[in-house]
């Protein structure tokens, strides 16, 4: 994601932002209203990060060094995420098996048990098929009392 599209967001009025999620694909899903906070957040972001004078690079960046103090130019691979979430999650004493997928799973599992549609999950995930959104539903994992009171004996 360049940063232009973001910021272009945060100046303005609009409630979508766009997001190039593979090359050549953009899409704008929708956040929650207010936009305000994820606005302050992504401001607070470049001014942590020292980006706010490049308009045209990188959004998220990767890490220059072992310490990981100063970003880069290039932008953040799928694999330096995996590693940021799977560090963070390793300090925060969270030893299961958590990447990044797993917050897709999760926010589409939230959705779909507070009765969203797999049409509308498919759609916020930018997903071509709905069977790859089925593939992160995680409601059925849930045994609920309502189930185990269908078995008669």
């Amino acid at each position: 994601m360049h940063a232009e599209g973001v910021r272009a967001i945060l100046e303005t009025d609009h409630k979508v932002i766009n997001v190039a999620y593979q090359i050549g694909f953009v899409a704008q899903p929708p956040f929650h209203d207010p936009l305000e906070p994820l606005a302050e957040a992504l401001h607070a972001y470049i001014a942590a990060a020292g980006i706010g004078e490049d308009k045209k690079g990188w959004l998220f960046r990767t890490s220059r060094g072992h310490q990981g103090i100063t970003l880069g130019e290039k932008p953040m691979t799928q694999t330096d995420a995996w590693r940021m979430v799977r560090k963070r999650a390793l300090a925060a004493g969270i030893m299961a098996p958590i990447g990044n997928h797993s917050f897709r799973a999760t926010g589409i599992t939230a959705y779909l048990s507070n009765g969203g549609t797999l049409e509308h999950a498919q759609a916020m995930a930018a997903h071509e098929s709905p069977r790859t959104t089925k593939l992160y539903d995680r409601t059925k994992e849930r045994l609920t009392q309502d189930e185990v009171e269908r078995i008669r004996l």
